[in-house]
């Protein structure tokens, strides 16, 4: 599988993955490891393509998958059997076999681990999720974030992610600093998501932060883009705490 094993220095228990949309069975354009079941591909193969990956990653428990709404709200695991698919921008768990999952085809999914391996999360974090401060709130459920590691996942790089005047005074609004991650083009701005995430977590305390150097719209083949091609599917960033992992 081309799957993201991300490099990250967390304790050998705790797993992660990105996925790309190699390794399913969906058929274009979803094609073909398309884990959304909101972009209108058929919802047997999304079945399916889940259950694939679970079984791929041996987990102990399947993802809880989140309805992402471009918020702040952080769900803790294990929800309540009675509770319904969460409408959230980001999971928190310190339960082993819990796993954290975000979905994305652009947006930022940024996975976190404290030191110890004991508490673990996942955040959706597009442009409209780190202007109103998802990964900070995210932060907010750990003992300690400054001894938090965080890795961001695949996203649009910023050789191609163009916003307006508006999205790029939304963030400097409230952090000045913030206009290095914003290039002029044209009659409009260049903006880097990964820096623009790093910004945030280092105001939040957090230093340690890995990842951050993919671009979903220039990698067709690997990645699924809501920019480059509209209707696609979703890749998929998970963090779970394993203990039956032997060093």
């Amino acid at each position: 599988m081309d799957w993201i094993k991300p490099n990250w220095p967390v304790p050998h228990y705790v797993q992660a993955i990105s996925t790309t949309r190699v390794g399913g069975i969906s058929f274009p354009p979803y094609d073909s490891l398309n884990l959304g079941n909101h972009v209108q591909d058929n919802p047997e193969h999304v079945a399916k393509n889940r259950a694939l990956f679970a079984k791929h990653m041996q987990m102990m428990s399947m993802p809880v998958w989140l309805n992402q709404v471009h918020g702040t709200d952080v769900v803790t695991l294990p929800l309540s059997v009675s509770v319904p698919i969460p409408e959230a921008d980001a999971s928190f768990t310190c339960e082993v076999g819990q796993v954290c999952a975000i979905m994305t085809a652009d947006c930022l999914s940024v996975l976190f681990c404290d030191a110890a391996g004991s508490q673990v999360a996942a955040a959706h974090a597009g442009w409209r999720g780190l202007v109103k401060g998802v990964l900070e709130q995210t932060l907010l459920h750990f003992s300690d974030p400054s001894q938090v590691i965080a890795w961001l996942g695949p996203a649009i790089g910023a050789s191609v992610f163009e916003v307006g005047v508006e999205v790029r005074n939304d963030f400097i609004v409230n952090d000045p600093g913030a206009d290095i991650a914003f290039k002029v083009h044209k009659d409009r701005w260049l903006a880097d998501i990964y820096l623009l995430a790093r910004r945030r977590l280092n105001r939040a305390g957090v230093t340690n932060i890995y990842g951050g150097d993919l671009c979903t719209v220039s990698e067709p083949h690997r990645f699924f883009s809501y920019r480059r091609e509209n209707q696609t599917g979703r890749q998929v960033s998970c963090v779970w705490i394993d203990n039956t992992i032997k060093q």
